[in-house]
């Protein structure tokens, strides 16, 4: 497991590996030998990897240090012409600078570079530059040299210096954009983190470098993963560098970064002898008569996650609107006024419901007034929910209703304005089930905890461990990075940061497979981890098919969701 730790953490971590037999040198190889095996990789995507060039840009400390030995494996290994810059001389007796002299590196640095020049033609002649300049360890604001070199970075890669001055001007064809001539930048592997991003904060100094990847060590800093620090990482890969899981430091830690083998056992089991009510039941309460597809985006979603039969309970406009070309749910026609779920329709969901392995409540409901009350009608007669045990993957009955007592929830999603309605209500959580599945954006989540949305998207991953700890419900917080957080202090991030999901209907697939995964018998954590990555991995993939982010609307996620799975099966 990935685990997410502090820059302090990760101090305390390599000291007790080292008293444990695994010393400092040999960390600072396994991580040099990690970022060449990167450096490599990326080499071998271009059109003719032996006519390559790669800059490595070097600072003073043990992010230096990893360069220099990256440097020398790099030129020990590929074709690749190999330079080192240096932000500062370093000793003669460094053994990384002698021993990439050995290696007959050429090495300039910015003390005999007043103008940057040496700098700016190394880094706009190279195909790969790895940032090694500053590691976790870097305070805000710069010292003046080190600013003004990245400024001079900045400038060589985005290739403000470098016009083809034998040009007299330019040719352009306004009806043939894809003609248009432009330099290719150099890719930038970032070593640890980008060169001027405060790894535990993600605030940035103005000059920091925008990476393409970021290959960071033994875990993830908090960073990386925060705004506005998480725009300038690019890919973020990790590697462990050898430190076992078990080292102090790392195996108590709670905050973990969820990758494909983590998400992959979560996946429920298949099975041949099988029918649809092995599988489980969810129902979706949703639906209004402005907002009248949400509610069979999330059905689909929940079907596409492998749900054995779904239905949508919503006002009669939104069931005449949808089932017409929406064929596979059932349907539930709800008490509505005026085309918005009413206050009498809460018995007929608690009723309804307790036939039911999970439900949803929330897309495109509308904030309506008497949709609150419904909403606090149904929360107040309800503190807990159906135990989730019995055979195969669905929750067993319950001997309430027999009892002539008032049947219990099941598992409960609450997203879009369902959670809106509930920032109305003093105490909101108080009326919810234990261990109900929240997923609000920023500007919802600000609205639930009285903060503004600023505060939210510079502190997600505190603020959503302590909500769901206060709340006691699970936490999905949406947006790059999506945090998912249980009240026992479990938090998991995902790795998934695209603007194909933002837009409209995308948090109704995402909701959709959260509740499908519930009614197959999946906890809600792990209900809510695993709909996230498949909603995150769907909207990547949706917007490789249609050749950028921007083209994506919610049903290319949605239609995009069984790749998603195959791709974590095959994995």
């Amino acid at each position: 497991m990935i685990r997410i730790v502090s820059t302090e953490a990760v101090r305390q971590i390599e000291a007790a590996a080292d008293a444990a037999g695994f010393p400092y040198d040999l960390m600072m190889d396994n991580a040099g030998l990690a970022v060449a095996r990167r450096a490599a990789a990326i080499l071998k995507r271009l059109p003719d990897p032996t006519d390559s060039r790669v800059t490595v840009l070097v600072g003073s400390g043990n992010n230096g240090s990893d360069g220099l030995i990256a440097a020398r494996l790099i030129a020990q290994n590929s074709p690749a012409q190999v330079r080192v810059y240096l932000l500062h001389k370093r000793p003669d007796d460094d053994p990384h600078v002698q021993a990439a002299r050995a290696a007959g590196l050429f090495i300039a640095d910015a003390e005999d570079d007043q103008r940057y020049r040496v700098l700016t033609n190394m880094i706009a002649s190279a195909n790969v530059v790895v940032d090694a300049l500053f590691g976790i360890g870097i305070e805000l604001p710069l010292r003046d040299d080190a600013s003004k070199l990245l400024r001079a970075a900045h400038a060589a890669l985005n290739g403000s210096e470098h016009a083809d001055e034998n040009l007299e001007g330019e040719i352009i064809q306004p009806a043939h954009p894809d003609t248009a001539s432009r330099r290719a930048r150099p890719f930038v592997l970032a070593v640890d983190c980008p060169s001027g991003l405060e790894a535990d904060t993600g605030v940035v100094d103005k000059q920091t470098l925008h990476a393409d990847e970021t290959i960071t060590f033994i875990a993830v800093k908090p960073g990386l993963l925060t705004a506005p620090g998480s725009a300038y990482v690019g890919d973020l890969t990790v590697a462990t560098i050898g430190i076992p899981e078990n080292t102090e430091g790392l195996k108590g830690e709670k905050r973990f970064y969820v990758d494909a083998t983590y998400a992959r056992d979560l996946l429920p089991q298949r099975d041949s002898a099988s029918h649809k009510g092995t599988y489980g039941k969810a129902l979706i309460v949703g639906g209004s008569v402005n907002y009248t597809g949400a509610a069979g985006m999330s059905a689909l979603a929940a079907y596409r996650s492998g749900t054995g039969l779904v239905t949508v309970g919503a006002p009669a406009p939104v069931t005449a609107a949808l089932a017409a070309h929406t064929l596979e749910p059932t349907w539930l026609l709800l008490p509505s006024d005026m085309g918005v779920l009413a206050a009498a329709a809460a018995p007929v969901i608690r009723k309804e419901a307790a036939a039911y392995n999970a439900l949803l409540i929330g897309p495109g409901i509308n904030r309506d007034k008497i949709t609150k009350d419904m909403l606090i009608d149904l929360f107040r007669s309800k503190t807990k929910t159906v135990a989730k045990s019995g055979i195969g993957f669905i929750a067993a009955k319950t001997d309430d209703a027999a009892a002539g007592a008032e049947p219990l929830l099941p598992p409960l999603v609450l997203d879009a304005d369902a959670l809106n309605l509930l920032s109305e209500i003093d105490a909101w959580w108080t009326l919810l089930p234990a261990s109900t599945v929240i997923t609000p954006h920023a500007g919802e989540f600000g609205r639930l905890a009285a903060l503004e949305r600023e505060q939210v998207e510079q502190n997600r991953l505190t603020l959503a461990g302590e909500k769901a700890a206060a709340w006691n419900c699970i936490v999905l917080l949406k947006g790059p990075h999506t945090v998912i957080a249980h009240p026992d202090g479990r938090t998991a991030v995902l790795p998934f940061k695209t603007s194909a999901l933002s837009t409209a209907g995308t948090g109704d697939v995402l909701a959709g497979l959260i509740v499908g995964l519930l009614a197959q018998g999946a906890q809600p954590f792990e209900a809510a981890i695993l709909g996230g990555y498949l909603h995150g991995l769907a909207g990547v993939q949706a917007a490789q098919t249609l050749g950028g982010d921007r083209q994506v609307i919610a049903g290319d996620v949605l239609a995009a969701v069984p790749a998603a799975i195959r791709t974590l099966e095959k994995g």
